[in-house]
């Protein structure tokens, strides 16, 4: 990120107060890059109507970052200043205000524009207390193919806050989705890459549940495609589609335990699901795990050529509940 221009390289250092720079082409609330007389950089959003008890009741903190309301140009208006404490992390701030924007962007309802924003920042605080480097391309494609399977989980069998609570991807469990009786391991290929899967221990497929299923989605880059969507554009799909305010939260929470935050780096590869293939993982199917693996041997990875499982491929309603 650090090789973009910044914008507030064309925002002058003030006397007094602040200087801002209008962000262009928003149909929505105004919202300023500034700076104030510290050469601070600053992102403003412009509110119209009091939100005070609104900020306070959400008690949102977030360390590097100043988070402070105060009075318009006249009294029926607000600014919320968002203020960067330490200039050596003017390129993750700048990625949490641009994305910020783009959430922004069709928002005209101040009390709207205030809540994104505040959602905004209770994701990065969690990012901010993790790991802050940017997922891999494997890991992108990993994260893209858990959210289309969660997606369709609350589509058909499951509500929401179910399927939220099910997805342990995030949380390194031995699966990547656990419910009921039912447990999911979600791989996923490129179009570029060979029939295999990589499994990466002896317990992804070994599971205490009834029905374990192994998900393997190929994903193709079609960037020129009006079906194809990036990273953040399913993550934000998904968070609309979320219309419980805990099972958001809990999203939130597994997102960037992940380690996602909505960096300019996920706007692509930009991807479509050209195939999912659905398999019961049953005694006969191929595979090593840890009952059976000798003493001595604590770690292990191996890939499986799905041509030799396709014997034990099902339909997708079995996991999906679809008639």
């Amino acid at each position: 990120m650090s090789s973009r221009l910044s914008p507030w390289d064309g925002v002058p250092t003030p006397a007094t107060d602040f200087t801002v720079v209008r962000v262009p082409d928003l149909r929505g609330v105004p919202v300023y890059w500034g700076r104030d007389t510290a050469s601070q950089c600053l992102l403003i959003v412009e509110l119209a109507g009091d939100h005070t008890d609104q900020l306070r009741s959400e008690n949102v903190t977030l360390t590097g970052i100043g988070i402070d309301m105060r009075l318009g140009d006249t009294p029926d208006r607000q600014r919320l200043v968002l203020t960067l404490a330490r200039h050596v992390d003017a390129d993750l701030f700048q990625g949490l205000c641009e994305t910020l924007i783009e959430s922004l962007r069709e928002v005209s309802e101040s009390a709207k524009a205030l809540a994104i924003t505040l959602t905004h920042l209770k994701r990065w605080k969690a990012f901010m207390s993790g790991r802050r480097t940017t997922l891999s391309p494997e890991q992108v494609r990993g994260l893209f193919a858990e959210l289309q399977m969660m997606r369709s989980l609350y589509s058909s069998r499951l509500t929401p806050p179910l399927a939220v609570d099910g997805w342990c991807g995030a949380d390194r469990a031995q699966q990547d989705f656990i419910f009921g009786d039912t447990a999911i391991e979600v791989k996923s290929l490129s179009g570029r890459e060979r029939n295999s899967v990589r499994i990466s221990s002896e317990d992804q497929l070994e599971t205490l549940t009834s029905s374990l299923y192994l998900a393997v989605y190929r994903l193709s880059e079609m960037p020129e495609s009006n079906q194809s969507i990036s990273l953040n554009e399913l993550v934000e799909m998904t968070e609309s589609e979320l219309d419980d305010a805990l099972a958001l939260e809990e999203f939130t929470r597994k997102l960037s335990a992940y380690g996602y935050a909505p960096l300019h780096d996920y706007d692509s590869p930009r991807f479509i699901v050209s195939d999912l293939k659905t398999y019961r993982v049953v005694d006969e199917f191929p595979r090593l795990v840890r009952s059976g693996i000798p003493n001595g041997i604590v770690r292990l990875s191996y890939d499986i050529e799905l041509e030799t499982i396709g014997p034990f491929e099902c339909d997708s309603s079995l996991i999906l509940g679809r008639v």
